[in-house]
């Protein structure tokens, strides 16, 4: 009719447009869960960091400048603990709820918790989903052709898994909150305050990220062992991962059932966790500024508590820029390692280091294969543990180099706090919360590259092997 005015035609190439984008995302997170992930990933620290900059979010009622709103939006959801700012005195109760729900959210894993959603929104998990969902929790599955079922957690229990994420999260954060509850009150803060100050602590502790909402840290803390000891055990369960969880839940004390995956990383925690304690105990008992002014047992105590948190939990008692240049060294190589695989922790984590241990015994002793616990583990899982160890060293090296050629800062000092970056550790010498604008951009892509960058080589390592039906002539360089 004449005077109407029709515009189908926008509305339609909207629509195409529309449906166009929903189906490359679909198609992109099937094809390549890792990419989609970093996607994901950067699309939530862009959200964190504006809900930051809010007025509401600081306790002054201003906007956070941009670089200190970034840095912990990525700090937050990429679970580190590295702050540029004072977290208990700068941030308003918003903020600290912004904060809470980012470390939950980054901590069970970007893929994990769509995948969860979509379950609890769709009572079923469908093919789709599962991939998206396993190549959360084990980078090397291929996604370009038959999905190998020799894996620690296979395509059937992925379901089963994320019923294990979401349940533990909830029920161990929930168990930590009522254990420190009473401590957080024996330190002297009000009922109300710490009502939300323990599951605070709970979250901060399990998702291995360290950020603490009081004044001083753990100072009220410092001589409270119920309360350092629970931290710990929630730090242990963080770090060593959703599927190690799940091989418990669901085998107990059946160790023979057991995956390899589970005792790998069991056994190479505890080591880790002994020896490191041993060895701070050993540099430190004598350093005046940290263990020294403490008894027996104190200095006993604080060793294993540094040594746990060393390998990505960012809580710490004593000032870590006190320590002595030897332990500083010690924890660096800790935090580098960092923990389990599709755990909270972050670091080239301790499978990786049990694999590359197991090959060179292996290669010492002159066998043709790599074995553990009457299981042969195949040479591309060798050749991706060497990746990921070479990808993390030129990220540290490279940021290092960067940082201290900004700041002109200790080299010592430097190397610390990057490598807590890397590790998503979130322990620092000091010299984060001094850093420049240019430094903090910097420092932030490593927190960002630490936590999805092996992930990522990793499934791209895995999904370029491919059949090849030739080989080239042998020719032997000399190594070594």
């Amino acid at each position: 009719m004449a005077g109407e005015v029709s515009t189908p035609g926008p509305a339609r190439a909207l629509g195409t447009w529309i449906a166009r984008f929903a189906r490359d995302i679909r198609d992109l997170s099937t094809a390549s869960p890792a990419r989609f992930a970093v996607l994901v990933f950067t699309a939530l620290i862009l959200v964190f960091t504006g809900l930051l900059s809010l007025p509401a979010a600081a306790a002054d009622g201003r906007a956070t400048p941009f670089v200190d709103a970034l840095f912990t939006a990525v700090s937050t959801v990429c679970v580190t603990g590295l702050a540029t700012v004072d977290m208990a005195a700068h941030w308003s109760a918003f903020g600290h709820v912004i904060i809470y729900v980012g470390v939950n959210v980054g901590g069970m894993g970007v893929l994990t918790l769509a995948s969860i959603m979509g379950l609890v929104i769709s009572k079923r998990l469908g093919l789709r989903a599962k991939l998206i969902a396993a190549s959360d929790t084990n980078p090397l599955r291929a996604h370009a052709g038959p999905v190998n079922e020799g894996q620690t957690v296979r395509l059937g229990e992925v379901g089963q898994l994320l019923r294990t994420v979401a349940l533990s999260t909830l029920v161990i954060e929930a168990a930590i909150s009522v254990l420190l509850y009473p401590s957080i009150l024996l330190a002297g803060i009000d009922p109300l305050t710490a009502l939300w100050q323990a599951p605070y602590y709970a979250a901060m502790s399990f998702t291995n990220t360290g950020f603490t909402p009081n004044p001083g840290g753990l100072a009220p803390f410092a001589h409270d062992y119920v309360f350092l000891t629970t931290l710990m055990v929630s730090v242990f369960l963080g770090s060593i991962g959703f599927p190690v969880i799940y091989t418990l839940a669901r085998h107990r004390w059946h160790v023979r059932r057991w995956s390899l995956h589970a005792k790998l990383t069991l056994i190479t925690t505890v080591v880790l966790f002994l020896a490191g304690a041993v060895v701070f105990l050993t540099l430190e008992y004598a350093n005046p500024k940290t263990f020294g002014s403490m008894d027996a047992f104190d200095t006993t105590f604080q060793s294993f508590f540094l040594s746990a948190m060393t390998r990505s939990g960012g809580f710490s008692v004593v000032n870590i820029g006190d320590l002595n240049g030897s332990s500083l060294v010690v924890g660096s190589m800790l935090m580098f390692v960092g923990g389990g695989s599709a755990s909270t922790a972050g670091g080239i984590k301790v499978t990786t280091l049990a694999v590359l241990a197991l090959a060179v015994w292996s290669e010492a002793r002159g066998r043709p294969s790599v074995n553990a616990f009457g299981r042969r583990i195949p040479s591309d899982v060798q050749r991706v543990a060497l990746s990921v160890v070479a990808w993390g060293a030129t990220i540290v090296a490279a940021s290092t180099i960067t940082i201290a050629q900004i700041t002109q800062a200790p080299i010592a000092d430097v190397l610390f706090d990057v490598i807590s970056a890397f590790g998503t550790v979130g322990l620092s010498t000091g010299l984060t919360a001094e850093l420049p604008d240019p430094a903090a951009y910097v420092m932030a892509v490593t927190i960002f590259m630490g936590r999805i960058g092996t992930v990522t080589l990793a499934a791209a390592v895995a999904a370029s092997s491919r059949s090849q039906l030739y080989t080239f002539p042998t020719e032997r360089p000399i190594v070594g």
